[in-house]
């Protein structure tokens, strides 16, 4: 029995600090660089940045690109939500898959597909006579342009969390207004959206923070359209003069850090005015019956999916097919060259899917393992247990808020000199990515882990205990196998989100360890368009057969592995 607890005490330490070195220690970094000088506190870098012309105008551009594209997000997401949620449209099922289909496509991947689907040179809008004139100014170069496909991007974020809020009220609520005589749309205004406050405001400050923290949209749309935000300054000044100017690019990460959280923690406060506490068990909610309107309201949702999927997607593809981009799409200018040049003749793509399909597998398996440990101590019943845990939960999370690139910024301050002891430098290796990776999405992981643990009936471990099972043998044989499908989920949502990303590893890749991300998007930067296009498709029609496989065997493996799936 004291074995059991020294392994469970020392299991929770390694938790703490390993939670500590990769997620707090690089971020306590930052601010250090950013905030202090010869020891002490010097506020003079931060002020001189705030000063500065560009600065203030970046920090101006990424707080009202991210507060109008979360706004309409939140719209956008919320009216989704409420006509698949609550009304008897058919084939909710598929519609649910499409709408969160562009969460999982890359931003920068989103980006590349719209430039060429609404400028001058796509071939599909060539094809039907209604592409901009040759030399005009493409139409997203700007700061609307930048707000609708951050909006586009986000806004499935906001239907996730309203469509689970909808699916947790109790059905009594909607049922006692129907018998009242409510019509559903002062249903709709007195009871559905004054409870759904709280979850509205989540996803407006997630939508938020997601937007502020883009890099891969605001790049390839607020360069053109010198719209330079918060995130792209960074880039630019890193990628320009190198790690010399490291304690600029702090400073600024700071700002950049310092909105993020400042925007998590009003919306916690908020949130707690406005929750309100519900008495019932959940079911499914009502189904408003639109009688003749609903047709009109399903062709309505069809031709939205499709301009928002069909329309880049076709202009991608059509790119990807000519030999180069501008050229019309026809029997004479198809070729499969690009797809020959990327799959078969460049290493550098070849090394990127490579490598990219290694850390995000990897990271994801870690992570699984982590939240599986780190979920048990948060649920436990000691409260010194949960306190620790906590401790380690709350490090994930800022983690996780803070921007990619700041965290970017922030290992490299902890890990461009060589490890103590070791004498060996992780920056410009593949392994800086990797423990970034793990760093970043560990909250992500954790979450559905976490809530499975909270289900379980804590007379199962007392049994366990009685029984005379050690730690290790309880989490192996009873704890994980409960946990796996959750653990699954959390592994799925990491590899498809670590896989594509090019917001962390913009900064940290390095000649031989570039990943999917960082190569797509110097293609484009660097004028590869054609290349840039058919290496997306891969991407994208990988990111598809991954969502598919999974909906397949949805019916194979237990309730929750799926995370698209009810």
């Amino acid at each position: 029995m004291q074995l059991s607890k020294l392994s469970e005490k020392t299991t929770l330490l390694a938790l703490v600090l390993g939670a500590t070195l990769i997620c707090g220690l690089p971020l306590l970094l930052l601010f250090k660089t950013g905030l202090t000088s010869d020891g002490g506190l010097d506020l003079g870098p931060l002020m001189e940045a705030v000063q500065s012309r560009s600065v203030r105008s970046a920090l101006w551009h990424s707080v009202e690109s991210s507060f109008l594209s979360a706004l309409a997000a939140t719209a956008l997401g919320t009216l989704l939500a409420l006509l698949i949620g609550l009304t008897d449209i058919r084939a909710k099922g598929l519609l649910v898959f499409l709408i969160l289909l562009p969460m999982m496509i890359p931003p920068h991947v989103t980006a590349i597909a719209w430039i060429q689907a609404l400028g001058p040179g796509s071939p599909v809008l060539r094809w039907l006579g209604l592409a901009p004139e040759l030399g005009s100014t493409h139409p997203l170069y700007s700061r609307e342009g930048l707000v609708l496909l951050l909006t586009l991007q986000h806004s499935p974020l906001v239907f996730l969390l309203v469509r689970a809020a909808l699916r947790s009220f109790p059905r009594e609520l909607s049922d006692a207004a129907r018998v009242s005589g409510s019509g559903s749309f002062l249903m709709l205004r007195r009871i559905t959206l004054p409870l759904l406050a709280p979850s509205l405001l989540a996803g407006f400050a997630l939508a938020f923070v997601a937007a502020l923290g883009n890099f891969g949209i605001n790049a390839l749309i607020g360069i053109p359209a010198r719209y330079t935000t918060l995130p792209v300054l960074v880039w630019r000044r890193l990628a320009s003069f190198g790690p010399d100017v490291l304690p600029n690019v702090a400073v600024i990460s700071v700002i950049l850090a310092v909105v993020a959280l400042a925007a998590i923690l009003l919306q916690g406060v908020l949130q707690r005015r406005l929750r309100t506490s519900l008495i019932g068990l959940p079911q499914d909610p009502l189904a408003i019956a639109l009688g003749r309107k609903r047709p009109f309201v399903e062709a309505t949702l069809w031709l939205f999916v499709a301009f928002v999927l069909l329309l880049p997607t076709a202009s991608l593809l059509a790119t990807s097919l000519v030999r180069t981009y501008g050229l019309p799409l026809s029997a004479e200018t198809l070729t499969l060259e690009n797809f020959t040049e990327v799959l078969w003749r460049q290493s550098v793509t070849l090394r990127a899917f490579a490598n990219s399909t290694f850390i995000a597998g990897v990271a994801a398996l870690v992570i699984a393992v982590i939240s599986l440990f780190l979920a048990y101590f948060l649920a436990h019943r000691k409260p010194a247990h949960r306190t620790w845990a906590s401790l380690a939960l709350t490090q994930s999370e800022v983690a996780f808020a803070v921007p990619g690139l700041v965290m970017s910024i922030a290992f490299i301050l902890a890990f461009i000199r060589p490890l103590p002891l070791f004498n060996i430098s992780l920056y410009g290796t593949l392994w800086i990515i990797l423990i970034a990776y793990v760093s970043v999405f560990l909250a992500v992981g954790l979450k559905p882990v976490a809530a499975a643990f909270l289900q379980m009936d804590g007379s199962l471990e007392d049994a366990a205990r009685v029984a005379g099972a050690g730690f290790y043998r309880r989490m192996t044989r009873i704890f994980t196998p409960l946990a796996a499908p959750a653990a699954a989920s959390g592994a799925i949502l990491v590899f498809l989100t670590a896989y594509n990303e090019v917001t962390v590893s913009a900064l940290l890749w390095s000649t031989g360890n570039e990943t999917i991300g960082t190569t797509i998007f110097n293609y484009e930067d660097g004028g590869y368009t054609t290349l840039a296009a058919a290496m997306s498709v891969v991407v994208v029609a990988a990111t598809i057969l991954i969502m598919l496989t999974m909906n397949a065997l949805a019916r194979r493996v237990p309730a929750g592995t799926i995370p698209w799936k009810d």
